[in-house]
């Protein structure tokens, strides 16, 4: 005879189902222990089932500390587990674990041990599965860390303080972090997913994009009977149009709607005799490659 109280604990341990409980119990005779691992097993094949499927939803989690930060996407099937507090646990605990242990690729993260709990994470990722009834991915992650660099992050539609459908992480110099860089660099986090830039400047914006965009207007213009010169000088005028909307400092700044993200930087720095640089910057949206 199964004890009530014995399925009930087996559930609290474990988060299978009630039914699976007592099946793991009668299966192995009342030992807690043994019905634990068969259950284990049993969500491994069913975990193993539910891997091939595709997993769309889910969260972006965002960590930063005095020497890194870390921005990660997980994925489930619904929104529903996204929602859920075990999904939103776990996908704090990878992110924290990757601050801490400076992970900075999957590969290596599934391979490390999950909060002492001498599961690896990709174990510990298969129990996740099994608890939730859902394909669960970690999809990608960054973790930076450099000498003289500070970090900020923003969420947008957060579900709390670390975690959302859109996540921003943000490294900076500055001579000295004070309430007003804090502030200001909230605000360029802001910018950054609400503007969606694709390259810090001009620079480093990758001259396949600009050659494709300038192909593109030359096409739309070749029947306009326009001499060659003159079209030349309307597709710079495009290209430079298309830079300042997708290089970060080229941008107008969403806060005031007027200024380019540049001329912010080095009206800031006047006003507060800072330096303040933008060193690099992550965004993940949720879903998107």
């Amino acid at each position: 005879m199964i004890k009530p109280e014995n399925i009930k604990l087996l559930r609290e341990k474990t988060g299978a189902g009630m039914m699976d409980c007592k099946a793991a119990l009668t299966e192995m005779s009342g030992d807690l222990e043994k019905a634990e691992e068969w259950l284990r097993k049993k969500g491994i094949n069913t975990a193993q089932k539910k891997s091939g499927r595709t997993a769309t939803e889910g969260l972006v989690s965002v960590a930063i500390n005095e020497t890194g930060g870390v921005i990660v996407e997980i994925n489930s099937e619904t929104d529903f587990v996204a929602k859920n507090e075990n999904f939103q646990k776990f996908c704090m605990e990878i992110t924290n674990l990757c601050l801490s242990k400076k992970i900075n690729n999957k590969e290596s993260l599934l391979k490390t041990d999950f909060l002492n709990s001498g599961n690896s994470v990709e174990t510990e990722l298969t129990n996740v599965i099994s608890k939730l009834g859902e394909n669960i991915v970690i999809k990608k992650l960054n973790y930076e860390s450099q000498n003289g660099v500070f970090f900020q992050k923003y969420l947008h539609n957060a579900i709390s303080e670390n975690a959302g459908k859109i996540g921003v992480l943000l490294s900076f110099e500055v001579n000295d972090f004070n309430e007003q860089v804090d502030l200001f660099s909230k605000q360029l986090c802001m910018h950054i997913a609400a503007a969606d830039p694709i390259s810090l400047d001009i620079d480093n914006l990758d001259q396949k994009i600009v050659e494709k965009e300038r192909s593109i207007y030359l096409e739309q213009l070749k029947s306009s009977g326009k001499p060659d010169d003159i079209l030349d000088k309307i597709v710079e005028g495009k290209i430079k149009k298309f830079c300042s909307d997708v290089c970060l400092l080229e941008q107008t700044f969403v806060i005031d709607n007027k200024t380019p993200i540049k001329e912010c930087i080095n009206s800031f720095n006047k006003e507060n005799k800072s330096n303040f640089k933008i060193h690099k910057y992550l965004m993940y949206k949720l879903g998107q490659d």
